[in-house]
């Protein structure tokens, strides 16, 4: 794995130990980053379900203000801290949080404070998505920001609802056994 674009262009990461952990290859990080070019400078960006961070990563080499990393593992905090490391990313754009996606959701929405521009969810294949969708489309969270989007990583095979409370889909994009599934608020949320 390495950073494609941006301040941090050919860092090669250190991967993840296992091979449970499915990292998203550098062609569908590309696909997606060239999507979001044009509101990644300066954005608050969200990393659930981190693994070894490389989303994260490409989204502050490219720009992003201040990026969060959230997995469950603390084997995959420790590998994200040692590629922010390795990267040289100053630790004032970083937070590193050691939790499950769907408690960090709702504590993040409980203490308020800032709205994330972008969302990535790349969840383990083999769960159920709903109830981390559902928290994203509650017509009372705050987790978005007004123009913010949401993108889940999912296996293609992987019917995604098209709308989930407040949020709608707007495109998917397929690549392999991989595909990207783009939410944002719908009008009037």
């Amino acid at each position: 794995m390495r950073i494609i674009a941006g301040q941090y262009r050919g860092r090669v990461l250190k991967s993840p130990p296992s091979m449970q952990i499915r990292p998203t290859s550098d062609r569908l990080r590309e696909t997606l980053f060239n999507v979001l070019a044009p509101r990644i400078v300066g954005a608050r960006f969200l990393d659930l379900c981190a693994g070894s961070g490389a989303v994260g990563i490409e989204a502050i080499s490219r720009g992003a203000s201040f990026v969060t990393f959230v997995d469950r593992s603390r084997k995959m905090c420790g590998l994200v801290e040692a590629n922010l490391d390795l990267c040289g990313v100053p630790e004032e754009l970083t937070e590193v949080a050691l939790s499950e996606a769907t408690d960090f959701l709702r504590r993040a929405e409980a203490r308020g404070g800032a709205p994330y521009d972008i969302a990535f969810l790349d969840p383990p294949y083999a769960i159920d998505y709903a109830p981390l969708l559902e928290l994203f489309g509650a017509r009372t969270a705050s987790l978005l920001a007004e123009d913010g989007i949401l993108i889940v990583e999912h296996h293609h095979k992987n019917v995604l609802r098209d709308a989930v409370g407040g949020i709608r889909r707007w495109r998917i994009l397929k690549q392999g056994d991989s595909a990207l599934s783009f939410y944002e608020a719908e009008a009037g949320e």
